[in-house]
């Protein structure tokens, strides 16, 4: 049992029998009275997103998360296939735990799970990864004395604002916490 305080973002605990994953943190001290907790929370089973008041001194039971990495193999149209490298062992992630970041997801590549008692709830996609530009708007001569930027798609789908410079075959890397473009690899 861990108390409400220790609570920050990453931390997973259960509340009222669902396992939840702290996404965002804020602590409020009125005046009078109890200092309140709220935290955003996702339910790391069913995906949805919540938030949950706690008074100053409540305690909730927190968990441990087993990480591994895994290679992704492929999309079977319901589940994200992956495989333990060491063990070859395959685990299946459900489409909506992964959200909108299954346009991440490269073949072969190696991201880590986390698991609950064998049951695979989470992943820890790498801070930044490169792409191949498949696809992007032709550049106006002119228009780069502005900063302007242009919208390219990556082989995954992932659509980025780079700025007019980078072209169809061209490997950029992209922030994966933002979606945002960093450079060119």
């Amino acid at each position: 049992m861990i108390d409400v305080n220790q609570l920050r973002r990453g931390v997973s605990f259960t509340h009222d029998g669902n396992l939840y994953k702290v996404t965002e943190y804020s602590h409020n001290k009125p005046g009078r009275g109890k200092a309140t907790i709220r935290v955003s929370v996702k339910n790391l089973r069913s995906g949805s997103n919540l938030q949950i008041t706690f008074s100053s001194g409540d305690r909730v039971e927190d968990i441990r998360l087993d990480k591994e990495t895994f290679q992704y193999l492929y999309d079977d149209g319901e589940f994200y296939v992956f495989m333990n490298t060491a063990t070859y062992e395959q685990k299946q992630l459900p489409h909506s735990v992964m959200e909108g970041d299954h346009y991440f997801l490269i073949d072969n590549m190696e991201l880590e799970l986390l698991s609950y008692e064998g049951e695979v709830l989470d992943y820890i996609l790498p801070k930044t990864m490169e792409f191949d530009v498949v696809e992007a708007e032709n550049a106006v001569a002119g228009d780069t004395a502005t900063g302007s930027t242009k919208e390219v798609r990556t082989q995954t789908g992932l659509k980025v604002k780079t700025p007019l410079f980078v072209n169809i075959g061209d490997r950029i890397k992209v922030n994966t916490e933002t979606g945002e473009y960093i450079t060119r690899a």
